[in-house]
Parts: C-alpha cells; structure tokens; sequence
C-alpha cells in the first residue's frame, strides 16, 4: 500500500508541472494576439481613454454573427462608372409592329414558288436592331380572361380593314375603342360555338381524348398563287379568307381543347395579332417548302376552315406534313371549298368542274395515306388517319406514292425541308395496337407518364425523373407566386411564354390557372422533349434564340427562363435575347430568369439598359444555391403621338 501512494504522487506531480506550463504559453499567446489587435484600431484610439474601456468595447463589438452576409441581394452589380453602356434607345414609331424573320421588304428578295418569300428570313447578325420596339400611342393593357376572348382595344391593333373585309361575316366589330368578336366567320355565320358543335356530332370532343389541335394554314389563302383557285398576288393588297381571327380555337379552349393558330404575315397585320390580343395561342407561320415548327405524332385534330391550302397539289405534300404532325387516330376537318360544292360552287364562283378535280385531288392524297374518311356532312368532312401503319406498309404494293420516308428525324422541324414522303410511326407488335402508345385522356394525361418516356425513346428521362421534375416545378411555380403578387393573381396574367420549357414541368404547374404557356425547346437543347410535352396536352414550338420568334411584338405578359443564357453562351450575344424578350413582352409585363449566379450578374447589367425594374432573388432552396432568380418587370412606355413615321418612341408614365 506504501509504494503504490509513493507511485501516486510521484504521477501527479508531473501532472502539474505540465498544467502550469500551457496555462503559461496559452497566456503569453492570448496576450501577444490582444497586442496585435490592437495594433489597428484600438492603438489608435488609445491616450484618450482607458486601455482597459477600449478593449471591452472591442470585445463587445466582436461577438459572433451566424447571419447570412451573401444574400442575392448583396450579389455585385455592373459598376457605376462612366464607362457603363448606354441604355438602349427606342426603335422608330413606324417599327412598333416589326417582326424580324418575317420582314415583308426582306421577304421580297425571296422565291415565290410555294410561298418561300412567306417563310422565316431572319435578318443577318449585322441587321440586328440595337433598340426596343415602343407599343403605339394610348396602348392599353388587354381586357382580362375571358373578356379579352370578344374585346380588343384599338390602341393595340390600330387595324380596321377587317371590319370593312368581313363586316357581312360577323367576325368582328368595331364599337367605340374597342373590337368587339361575335365569333361568326365565313362557314359558321351562326357563331364559332354552334359550328363546333356540329364537329362534336361527328367526332367525340367531350371525353377528354382531343386535347391537342391546330388550325392549318389559316389566312394562307391570303397569298396563294394556283392556278385552280384564280387567285392573284399583289403586294398592294391581298383578299382575306377564312380564318376568323382565331375565334375556332378560341371557343374550343371552353371545351379544354388547346389550339395553336397560324397564319402567315399579313399586309393589314391583323390576324395573328388579333388572335393574340384576344388570349388565343397563334404563331405566324406559312405552310409552304419546310416543315412546322412542330413535332410528329403533335396534335389529336387538325382543321383547315376554309383555309384554301392546295392540299391536292405538289403531290399532296401539304397533306404529307399534316400526317406527320397528327397523332395516330388523329382527325382531320376541312370545311368551306371543295366541300359540298354543288350546293356552293355558284357563290364560290368556280365551276363545277374545276371543284370536283379538286376534291378528287384530296380523296386520292388522303387514301394514299391511308387516312380514312369517317363522314362528310353538308359543310363538313372528317378524316382519320390510322393508329398504326400495319395495314399502311402492306398497301404500299398498290399506293407506290408516297413512299414511307427513310432515316430521318421525324422530330426534326426546324427549317427542314418537306419530303413527298411518309413519316413512319412506331412499330406495334398487334395490329390492334396504337403506335407509340396510347394516350390518357384529359386531365389525367398532363400528369401521367408520357408514353415516349415509357418507351425509352427520350434519352436520360425516365419516369422517375418525369415524376420528380413534376413536383419539383410545384414548388418553385409555388415560390414565384410567394414574391410576385401579379402571378399569383388569377388573371393578370393570360399569354405565358416558357423559354426553355424540358419536360413543361412549369406549363403544367399553372394549368389550373386562366393562362395558356407556350413552350420552348430550344434546337440546340441536348434532348427534344417538345414531342412528350404535346404528350402531356400542352402546346409548344421549337425555337432558336439567337433568332427572332415568328410573333408580334407585346405577345407575351409573362416570360419565364431556365438556364436559358448559360444553354446559349457563347453561341450568340446576350443582349440580343434580352432585346428580343422586351420586342415581345407587353407593357407591365413580367419576366423571371434562373440561372447561375454569375450569369444572372451579367443578365441584370443588361436588363439595366433596356430600364426594366429588376431585383435578384435567392434560389427557393435558399441563399447558398448556386443558382439566382431575376424578376424583373417592364415599365410601361409608348410612342409618342406620331406625326413623322420615323419618329422614335419616348417614355410615358401609367
């Protein structure tokens, strides 16, 4: 017992020799780091007071912060120096409906056979216009959904002629400032909803299985130049026909049909315009040498209201496109010349022979496609094309032409030629079996799996991914409705352009809102997702946008970008974008843009020149996100009251 309390304290001494020694050393260390602190501020601030008063105020002052100090707000700005950019100037007042790739002087320098004059002929990089496109004086913002579908103000498509064109047709009116559409047309004088419901006694368009449509080429008989229709081409002026300023689509949106509308550009610069006032989706465009802007397999009902294309003629190439944008089992309606012509081949002025070769022409074509003519009712005729090409691929022995087309994207729709050709659908394995899949019906359909993503025919999407980015757009359209009070407004907002639209994760989560979205994907996007956002019921277009939109300026009263600028670096400049956003953004109208951190820095120093309100937003997941959002906010300017045309536009308050 003796020697183990000997070894006890002989093993605490050493304890306390070691003790002492790092109280000693973390003593002169503490010391030596107060001395270098102060050093700086406290050494300056001593002889006037206390050393000891200094340090505790110094301590005080140093306690510990665990707040954020790098909030989107704090992110850096473009320099306030005198070598910033000047703000963009305003483009001349004559220029308040310019729409770039569809500039008529342009477009002059270009072929006439088939209307290739009428397609996209964007200006080259050095044409570009550096200045923003004023709204004409009094420009009002539109009446809200669903008052805008029959009002329009004047100020914002100062165009009269069709009241004067169509004024025994019921289309449109003009009372005191405004527009006013009764919904008639040439083929339904008793209104666009009675005409649809006589197509819904031959097709079912209540079910939720025709969600998808596209009026074809209306308007184009404007500027067609064949020989069986008599018409001729003036610059100076050009007849209307059918079309009815969009009014088929738009009373089809009560019956949860979506419709894209399309025309070409037009010398009274009305109908799409038109259209797009109303809070009807439309794009300028023309069916003449290249392909929609659409994928295959798009849309479930294609119709043409006396739209006057020469589906017979060119060996029924018009026709050949529209079976590629048709779903299978999709319909095709025509209306209005050649059908029942012996009952209007008079008032039509057309003889009676020239009407039946003409509709022989399109008998012949559509059974070459192996369509199939379900009914033809006074007005009315209704094709359907086939589910799958089973039956199709063995005629081919009797209808030679048109051959089906051979190792090529039927995807591929930007300025890609057509082919007298027919595209194949996928490969089914019953004859009973639909091609490509059968589609859920509306509503359930925006939400269900796509059936090209079920097939494994999108690369890297599966359902997962689709399932997940779903929810995920739930909680960020959720986000921007916490910090834009307009978005979650039901009703301020009706045209809504989505610039980058992947898998219209966006578009779907504001499909219980009055708006309708139209979604982008990109021609350079690494995957085309455009063919299953038309499988999940919405609508939507390929575009470049180093190029212009085939649109009219003030289309959109929202814009909203993912990673838009970063897909496009380097690839053309970004104020250009920018400035095409603002060409077709209304007055008052919102943008959002995400993307990463660095480049929503450079997208804000721009969006400062072209005098936009704007802020930057943390990402919904919070401050330390590499991404950043900007909300920015257009202010609302027009031109001045024009008395010289090349006038340029001016600032005005609301």
């Amino acid at each position: 017992m003796a020697w183990q309390n000997h070894l006890a304290s002989r093993t605490k001494r050493p304890n306390l020799y070691y003790l002492a020694t790092v109280v000693i050393i973390c003593s002169v260390f503490y010391i030596a780091g107060i001395w270098m602190n102060t050093r700086g501020g406290v050494a300056n601030l001593a002889g006037t007071e206390c050393a000891t008063t200094q340090l505790e105020n110094i301590t005080a002052a140093q306690t510990l912060d665990f707040e954020t100090h790098h909030s989107a707000v704090d992110l850096p700005l473009a320099p306030l120096s005198p070598a910033r950019a000047s703000p963009f100037p305003a483009c001349p007042v004559s220029l308040s409906e310019y729409t770039p790739c569809e500039d008529a002087k342009r477009s002059l320098k270009f072929d006439r056979e088939m209307l290739v004059y009428r397609e996209r002929h964007c200006p080259e990089s050095g044409e570009v216009l550096k200045c923003r496109v004023p709204a004409p004086k009094g420009y009002t913002t539109p009446f809200p959904w669903p008052e805008s579908r029959d009002s329009v103000w004047y100020a914002n498509v100062p165009h009269r002629e069709l009241t004067v064109e169509k004024a025994v047709q019921n289309w449109v009116r003009f009372e005191g400032k405004r527009f006013r559409f009764p919904g008639g047309g040439t083929m339904f004088p008793r209104g666009a909803d009675a005409y649809i419901d006589e197509i819904g006694k031959l097709i079912n368009l209540k079910d939720g299985s025709v969600r998808t449509a596209i009026d074809t080429g209306c308007g184009n008989s404007d500027v067609m130049d064949v020989g069986v229709f008599n018409f001729s081409i003036d610059d100076t002026e050009l007849k209307y026909d059918e079309y009815s300023v969009a009014s088929w689509g738009a009373y089809l949106l009560s019956r949860n049909i979506l419709t894209v509308s399309f025309a070409p550009r037009d010398t009274h610069e009305a109908q799409v315009q038109f259209a797009l006032e109303r809070g009807v989706p439309a794009l300028i465009g023309v069916l003449a040498s290249i392909r929609l802007p659409y994928p295959s397999r798009a849309f479930d009902m294609a119709h043409c209201s006396r739209c006057l294309i020469p589906w017979g003629q060119y060996d029924g190439l018009y026709l050949i496109e529209v079976d590629r944008i048709l779903r299978p089992g999709g319909y095709w309606i025509l209306s209005g010349p050649p059908i029942n012509w012996k009952n209007h081949w008079k008032g039509w002025n057309r003889s009676v022979e020239d009407l039946r070769r003409e509709q022989s022409g399109i008998e012949a074509v559509a059974r070459n496609l192996c369509w199939k003519k379900l009914v033809q009712k006074d007005d009315l005729a209704v094709w359907q094309k086939p589910t799958n090409h089973v039956h199709c691929q063995l005629n081919r022995k009797v209808f030679k032409n048109p051959p089906f087309c051979q190792r090529k994207d039927p995807d591929q729709a930007w300025y890609t030629k057509l082919e007298k050709c027919i595209t194949p659908m996928p490969e089914v394995g019953h004859v009973k079996d639909i091609a490509g899949g059968m589609l859920t019906k509306w509503p359930e359909r925006l939400t269900s799996v796509p059936p090209r993503i079920m097939r494994g025919s999108v690369k890297g999407i599966t359902a997962k991914i689709f399932r997940e980015d779903t929810d995920e757009w739930k909680k960020r359209v959720a986000y921007y409705k916490g910090f834009d009070g307009n978005l979650a407004a039901p009703g301020r907002f009706r045209n809504i352009l989505d610039m980058n639209a992947h898998l219209g994760g966006f578009a779907a989560a504001l499909f219980k809102d009055p708006v309708w979205v139209m979604n982008i994907v990109p021609v350079e996007a690494e995957i085309n997702t455009l063919g299953l956002i038309y499988e999940r019921g919405l609508i939507g277009t390929y575009q470049n946008w180093c190029e212009a939109m085939s649109t009219y300026p003030r289309t959109y009263d929202f814009i909203h970008g993912d990673s838009v600028f970063t897909l496009y670096k380097g690839r053309c400049e970004m104020e250009n974008i920018l400035l095409e956003m603002d060409r077709i953004l209304r007055p008052g109208g919102t943008v959002i843009l995400r993307d990463d951190v660095d480049m929503v820095v450079k997208i804000q120093s721009i969006i400062e020149r072209l005098d936009w309100d704007s802020r930057i937003v943390d990402h919904e997941l919070g401050p330390h996100h590499t991404q950043k959002i900007v909300w920015a906010v257009k202010k609302y300017w027009t031109a001045p009251a024009a008395t010289d045309t090349h006038q340029t536009g001016s600032e005005t308050s609301s």
